[in-house]
């Protein structure tokens, strides 16, 4: 059945692409995945781009976000290598999570991309008013083999009550609480109580903005496998940037 979106949103009046960003694994010391990233078709930066979304466009907005994410990566992905696609999306965006899912399906059709090598992330920072609604959304999601994560974990609204109501497959741990973690017992002792949480509920965890290897060699040591920041690679415009050589070592 149709939803309001996909029936009323009017399209874009503007056009944008992606910038990735590449996931470390530091246990299997490989590249894992990359994120995608909102950007102007001159590289202007996601909050520029956000700006020009009325209210209005908000639905066509995320679809179109999906759609280009999967296209840039069908194209930029070396074959035969099993990456992640992550993929932000705004829960209020979704009226009806089947119906709403129907671009991405056939845009992961259209470009032969593995359903399997897609996760979704939502933000804290928006808060969920409806837990119900955002349940159903990761239910439906699963149902078609995608990974679904939390991003900005520790920073926006909920926390730890919005864990409690439902359980994603992958937490990404804010910047925030990652940010000179080396010198900060405080930052420690908060991010162990997540490790032993997300251990309990059999969530794995990503630390994300990463900007030293002192931040990196004690999240490592904390039992963390997946990393992202500006320390591995910035974001490259429609490209993949490589993994420094050095951070690859052991």
């Amino acid at each position: 059945m149709p939803c309001e979106g996909c029936t009323t949103a009017p399209k874009l009046d503007f056009e944008f692409s992606m910038a990735f960003q590449p996931i470390y694994d530091a246990g299997a010391r490989r590249v894992w995945g990359y994120e995608a990233l909102v950007r102007g078709v001159a590289g202007e930066g996601a909050y520029e781009v956000l700006a020009k979304v009325s209210p209005e466009q908000r639905y066509r907005f995320d679809q179109d976000c999906r759609v280009k994410a999967i296209e840039l990566a069908s194209r930029l992905f070396p074959a035969g290598e099993e990456l992640m696609l992550s993929i932000n999306f705004m829960p209020k965006a979704v009226y009806e999570p089947a119906a709403c899912l129907r671009a991405t399906l056939q845009a992961a059709r259209q470009f032969s991309f593995p359903m399997s090598s897609i996760m979704f992330e939502f933000t804290e920072n928006e808060e969920v008013a409806d837990p119900a609604h955002l349940t159903n959304i990761i239910t439906e999601y699963r149902k078609h083999g995608f990974t679904t994560a939390l991003d900005d974990f520790g920073a926006g609204h909920a926390g730890l009550g919005l864990l409690a109501d439902f359980q994603p497959d992958l937490i990404k741990i804010d910047m925030k609480l990652i940010r000179g973690i080396d010198t900060s017992p405080a930052r420690r002792a908060v991010v162990a109580g997540i490790v032993a949480i997300a251990k309990e509920l059999g969530i794995t965890l990503l630390a994300e903005g990463i900007e030293t290897e002192a931040e990196f060699r004690v999240l490592e040591a904390a039992g963390i496998r997946l990393f992202q920041g500006y320390w591995f690679a910035k974001p490259a415009f429609e490209e993949l940037p490589p993994v420094r050589a050095a951070q690859l070592a052991g």
